[in-house]
């Protein structure tokens, strides 16, 4: 394949999901880090639970105001932003370990939950921006194959932070880290569009919230979803697997990656598994058709 015969808009789109994909190896590779490393330090499993509390909130507040941060700066600020953030944030992880305290690990987690809902609303925002309004069905592909392949990746990355932790120790593998992240950084300053989603009618501050009652009422139930998520498998399952299965640091990080990556092909493949008849982008009530039988399973 030829790079220089294809698109501006595919070229961008190559550019924002290679960014994406960079983040999301270093963001699940840290949180495997910060989980095992603190757990040999003896830290309780509530200990480490709050060591990504900030992460979660600040990830929350960014989601939140992170469109209009977007529309007001351009795209392409708000995702290179986000990437500095966690150059920042691993940079934290490298003082001293007499330095490594709850709160400054906290404060770390802050800015890498900041930098992730930048960097995740940048790249799907962007992709929105570069499909034609009229291939709402492109888009759900587009967007599916982002967000798979970045689940994919996350397992990836929990598979690297549990190699990283065990090759390198905890302070080599975050050096590796955001010297890598630093050079994608670098390249996204050159290859990203000056103006790329940057509003010409700036919205006001008090538009944050969707005018849709169904939207918010979606976004509120998805902020509870991926924090009962988070709880159980970020923290949970990888301390239980290790303190009551002894499991090594590649054992719990190559098991995590291997149901992630699982999980995100499954993702990848949901507009051909959810597609109807009709060949149409699914709606609410397709949303609400799978989320009823699927919630049984839990359940069960």
């Amino acid at each position: 394949m030829n790079i220089n015969k294809l698109s501006p808009e595919i070229k961008q789109y190559l550019v924002v999901t290679g960014n994406y994909w960079a983040f999301t190896l270093t963001d699940g590779a840290l949180r495997m880090l910060v989980v095992l490393h603190f757990h040999g330090l003896g830290y309780s499993p509530l200990e480490i639970a709050m060591l990504f509390l900030f992460y979660e909130i600040f990830g929350v507040i960014t989601n939140l105001f992170g469109g209009w941060l977007g529309a007001h700066l351009g795209l392409n600020k708000t995702m290179n932003i986000g990437l500095a953030l966690q150059v920042l944030a691993l940079a934290m992880l490298l003082v001293p370990a007499t330095l490594l305290t709850v709160p400054w690990v906290m404060a770390a987690q802050a800015l890498s939950g900041i930098a992730k809902d930048l960097n995740k609303m940048s790249a799907k925002s962007s992709i929105k921006l570069l499909v034609p309004k009229d291939a709402q069905t492109t888009l759900y592909k587009w967007v599916a194959i982002l967000t798979g392949s970045k689940n994919a990746l996350k397992g990836v990355g929990f598979f690297l932070g549990g190699a990283l932790l065990a090759t390198l120790g905890f302070q080599g593998a975050v050096l590796a880290m955001a010297l890598s992240l630093f050079v994608v950084w670098l390249g996204s300053m050159f290859a990203l569009k000056q103006d790329l989603g940057k509003a010409k009618n700036k919205p006001k501050f008090t538009e944050i919230f969707s005018k849709s009652r169904a939207i918010n009422a979606l976004s509120a139930a998805r902020l509870f979803l991926f924090g009962a998520r988070d709880v159980w498998f970020v923290v949970a399952l990888p301390v239980y697997l290790a303190s009551e299965f002894g499991w090594n640091h590649w054992s719990v990080g190559g098991f995590l990656a291997s149901w992630v990556i699982a999980y995100g092909l499954v993702q990848s493949f949901a507009p051909k598994i959810t597609q109807s008849s009709t060949k149409r982008a699914p709606d609410g009530h397709s949303a609400l058709g799978w989320a009823l039988p699927l919630m049984l399973i839990p359940a069960g």
